[in-house]
C-alpha cells in the first residue's frame, strides 16, 4: 500500500512508468504526499511555532510535570559562556537547585551542526548531605530571528528541542551516588527511552495548544492543523519503521561475525543484500549511504536502542500519560521522576519499567500507534 503511494506518485511527477522508488526519493514522495492529503505547510505551520514560545513549553512541562522552575541565570564569569548566543538556566525545586542547563541554539561557523545534549558534569554524592549538581548543555541549530520575524521551527524542529530536552531532565533530575551511572550513562538498551517519551508531548494538542501561538497575531495553533501532523505521523509508519530495522540490522552486522556474512565480506554487500532482503526499496549499485551513517560509531552496534526506545516511550506514555488527567498530569510526573528519572543508570531498566508501568513491558502500545 505505502510502496504503490510512491510509485504511483512518482510516475504521476515523471510522467512515465517507474517500477522503483529509491532511497533519495522517500524524503521527496512521502513529504509532498503527506503535504498533499493532510494539507501541510510547513511555512504557515510554522509561524505558530516561535522559539521563543517553544521554550516557554519546555518550562510547562517542567511546572506541569515535576512541579520544577527553569529559569535565566547570569554566568559566573565572562569566560563561562562560549558564545555571545549562550544562555544559562537553573532547574529549581522548592528553592532547591537541582541542576543547570546551558542552552546554544542558534548555528555558527564550525559549531556541531546536529541537535544534542552534552554532559558537562555528572550528578554524583559528594558526602551524606552534599550532592555535586548536574551540568548539561542542550545544543541545537535554528534559524536566528529576521529583522522581521523571531526564530520560527518547524514541527520537526519542535519534536527534536523536546527529545533533547528529554535527554537533559534524565540527567538533571537523576540523583545517583556515582557519576558514571548519573543520568544518561545508562544502558544503551535504554537511554533514549526519556527522549523518546519527551518527543509525545510535541505532538499532544492539549500541551501544545499551551504555548503554541502566531508570532503575530497570537493566535493559537488550530486543532485542524495539529490533527493534520499527527495523521500525516503515521502515513508511512511501516516503512519508516522497515527502514529503522534495517539500520539496526546493519549496525549488528558489522559489529559482529567477521569476516562478514556475504561474498565478497564488504561493508558495501552487506547493505546491498540487507536492503534487498528486508526492505521494499532496492539498494543501487554504487551508492554507500551507510559511509554517511554517523551512528555506526557512536552507537556501534547499539542501533536498535531506538526501537526499543519507542518502544518502551509508546508504553510510557499510554500508561501514564494518555487518560481522563491528560498529558500534564501532575501525579504521572512526579512518577517519571521518582521510579524512572531519579535513577539515572543506577538501576536494572527493566525494573524500571515494571516500576513505571505496573507490569512487564509490551510492544502493543507501540504497535497500536504504528496500526498493527
Amino acid at each position: 500500500m505505502e510502496q504503490q503511494l510512491l510509485l504511483d506518485a512518482k510516475r504521476k511527477h515523471e510522467g512515465r512508468s517507474v517500477d522503483h522508488v529509491y532511497m533519495w526519493d522517500l524524503p521527496y514522495y512521502m513529504g509532498m504526499l503527506k503535504a498533499q492529503k493532510h494539507r501541510i505547510d510547513s511555512r504557515v505551520i510554522s509561524a505558530y511555532f516561535p522559539l521563543e514560545n517553544c521554550l516557554k513549553g519546555l518550562h510547562l512541562l517542567c511546572s506541569a510535570l515535576f512541579g520544577l522552575e527553569l529559569k535565566q541565570v547570569p554566568m559566573l564569569n565572562a569566560s563561562e559562556r562560549w558564545h555571545e548566543d549562550v544562555v544559562k538556566l537553573a532547574l529549581t525545586r522548592n528553592g532547591e537547585t537541582l541542576g543547570y542547563i546551558y542552552f546554544d541554539l542558534y548555528p555558527r561557523p564550525n559549531k556541531y551542526n546536529h541537535a544534542a545534549h552534552f554532559t558537562i558534569r555528572c550528578g554524583k554524592r559528594l558526602s551524606g548531605s552534599s550532592y555535586q549538581k548536574p551540568i548539561v548543555a542542550l545544543v541545537c541549530n535554528f534559524n536566528k530571528p529576521a529583522p522581521d520575524s523571531p526564530s520560527l521551527l518547524t514541527h520537526a524542529e519542535v519534536e527534536t528541542l523536546f527529545h533533547e530536552f528529554g535527554h537533559a531532565m534524565h540527567s538533571l533530575l537523576s540523583r545517583t551516588e556515582f557519576q558514571h551511572l548519573s543520568g544518561t550513562r545508562a544502558a544503551l538498551d535504554f537511554v533514549e527511552t526519556p527522549s523518546h517519551l519527551f518527543e509525545y508531548f510535541a505532538w499532544d494538542y492539549r500541551v501544545v495548544s499551551e504555548f503554541a501561538h502566531h508570532y503575530r497575531t497570537g493566535a493559537p495553533l488550530p486543532a485542524a492543523m495539529m490533527q493534520g501532523l499527527r495523521a500525516s505521523k503515521t502515513m508511512f509508519a511501516a516503512m519508516d519503521t522497515q527502514t529503522q530495522c534495517l539500520y539496526s540490522m546493519l549496525d549488528l552486522q558489522l559489529f559482529g561475525e567477521q569476516p562478514l556474512p556475504c561474498t565478497p565480506p564488504t561493508t558495501t554487500q552487506m547493505l546491498h543484500e540487507l536492503q534487498n532482503s528486508s526492505t521494499l526499496v532496492p539498494h543501487v549499485d554504487g551508492t554507500y549511504w551507510h559511509t554517511r551513517f554517523g551512528h555506526l560509531i557512536g552507537y556501534g552496534a547499539g542501533y536498535y536502542s531506538y526501537l526499543y526506545a519507542r518502544v518502551f516511550a509508546a508504553d510510557i506514555w499510554h500508561a501514564n500519560f494518555v487518560g481522563p488527567q491528560g498529558p500534564l498530569n501532575r501525579e504521572a510526573g512526579e512518577k517519571l521522576f521518582q521510579k524512572l528519572m531519579v535513577h539515572g543508570g543506577a538501576k536494572d531498566p527493566n525494573a524500571l519499567l515494571v516500576d513505571m508501568l505496573g507490569r512487564e513491558p509490551s510492544p502493543a502500545n507501540y504497535l497500536h500507534e504504528l496500526g498493527v
